[in-house]
């Protein structure tokens, strides 16, 4: 990722910027990502839904790390994955409805 050094400055009323800074914030961006994705011609996509399928990757994640440095420490010998793996599945299935509906 570029290290972003370059200043613009934009004049715009009150009322505009309050416009832009909400819908950066609707977007969960940045107003100056915000301001380059749209000046760039590039759409915004937001998905409904995809925080909660994050925040459960990320939670299995740290299961499967935690899981994998006991292992290799030798605490745990047998691993029961059928739940893991379940899970897993699950996330993979709701990734692709979610992608599906964007694509």
């Amino acid at each position: 990722m570029q290290k972003k050094t370059e200043i613009v400055t934009a004049r715009m009323t009150p009322k505009v910027k309050a416009q832009l800074q909400q819908r950066a914030q609707d977007a969960n961006m940045t107003l100056t990502d915000y301001l380059c994705i749209c000046g760039l011609g590039q759409e915004i996509v937001r998905i409904e839904g995809l925080d909660a399928v994050l925040s459960e990757l990320k939670a299995q994640g740290r299961n499967l790390n935690q899981l994998t440095t006991l292992a290799n420490m030798g605490w745990i010998t047998v691993l029961r994955s059928d739940e893991l793996i379940d899970k897993y599945a699950d996330l993979c299935a709701a990734i692709r409805r979610l992608t599906k509906e964007v694509g």
